[in-house]
């Protein structure tokens, strides 16, 4: 066995890569993308980013010494938890780093459709100065569900609020978190949601949450409710989406996420006049690799110290 390995298979500026040389002296660093060095992949102890073809491989080893990985998604529902709790894998998160990005997109597809620049666009587009087919709202005063009271929902929430908005949230237990008027489980959520005017998705997608936007859920909301999805795809039944739109029990609504990606070319949703398609965007950021060095570095000094990590680590058994 050789001198343990930190496979940095999503790629750093060298200024970053030394950061973690110093941090880590004993490792030998790996850059995935610039390297072509043979690398004894069992040597492998610390992954940032999934190399899914040596990582499935590093799974399935009686010999790997992997030992932590630091995902640089918030979601983790692509990896093999059930493997990682088997062989004491760690297993961290990039939780925290979208929650302004993903907070302005939820707050701009809202304002795009309650303050009529959706039509705007498709006006301009065939050059017609008409006010005929814009219709409009405020968000002031709505009452918006936040599906997921993390960090992403807290900052969500804060956002709302400065534009009036009257926040509600739903978490596992229903435990009162910041920023939110009151908080119900999931489990009490059919019970209230029908009380809402906006429904957020935020969830992770766990066992729980597979498909638990179907069309139990989507009857239990009021007519005319906006739900916008920057969760998981399949947290939601595309077929009952598309029928909760069609009957007018959604009025709109904003999907960044879907059941399968990309999305069908001939998926009715691309020509449904009350749903607004972005793929998958949300969670872009501006200084994102930054942003996650500062997790990664905080876990990996702590992991140096006593092989336990300071931040955002997985719960393998509950998939968050």
């Amino acid at each position: 066995m050789g001198q343990p390995i930190i496979y940095l298979y999503e790629q750093l500026k060298e200024d970053q890569i030394e950061t973690i040389r110093q941090s880590a002296p004993d490792y030998i660093i790996i850059d995935a993308k610039r390297e072509s060095l043979q690398v004894v992949e069992d040597d492998i102890e610390i992954m940032l980013g999934w190399d899914k073809e040596i990582g499935t491989r590093l799974l399935n080893s009686e010999t790997s010494r992997l030992k932590w990985v630091q995902s640089i998604s918030a979601g983790v529902d692509t990896y093999d938890l059930e493997r990682f709790s088997e062989k004491d894998i760690l297993l961290s998160n990039a939780s925290g780093i979208h929650s302004i990005s993903i907070s302005e997109h939820v707050l701009g597809v809202l304002l795009a459709e309650f303050r009529g620049i959706r039509t705007s666009i498709n006006n301009q587009a065939n050059t017609e100065w008409t006010r005929d087919n814009i219709s409009y709202q405020q968000l002031s005063l709505k009452k918006m569900l936040i599906v997921g009271t993390g960090q992403i929902g807290q900052q969500l929430a804060h956002f709302a609020q400065g534009l009036g908005m009257q926040t509600y949230g739903v978490n596992t237990s229903g435990h009162v978190t910041n920023g939110f008027i009151e908080c119900y489980s999931h489990k009490n959520m059919s019970r209230i949601v029908n009380e809402m005017d906006i429904v957020v998705n935020i969830l992770p997608l766990t066992d729980e949450t597979f498909q638990m936007y179907n069309e139990r859920m989507f009857l239990a909301m009021k007519p005319g409710t906006v739900f916008v999805n920057v969760g998981r795809g399949p947290s939601v039944n595309t077929d009952d989406l598309i029928q909760a739109l069609n009957t007018g029990q959604l009025s709109f609504a904003a999907l960044d996420v879907f059941e399968e990606e990309p999305l069908a070319e001939n998926s009715p949703l691309w020509g449904m006049k009350n749903v607004l398609i972005t793929p998958h965007i949300s969670g872009l950021t501006p200084g994102f690799k930054t942003k996650l060095l500062t997790i990664f570095m905080q876990n990996l000094r702590q992991y140096c110290k006593d092989g336990t990590l300071a931040k955002n680590e997985i719960a393998l058994n509950k998939g968050y």
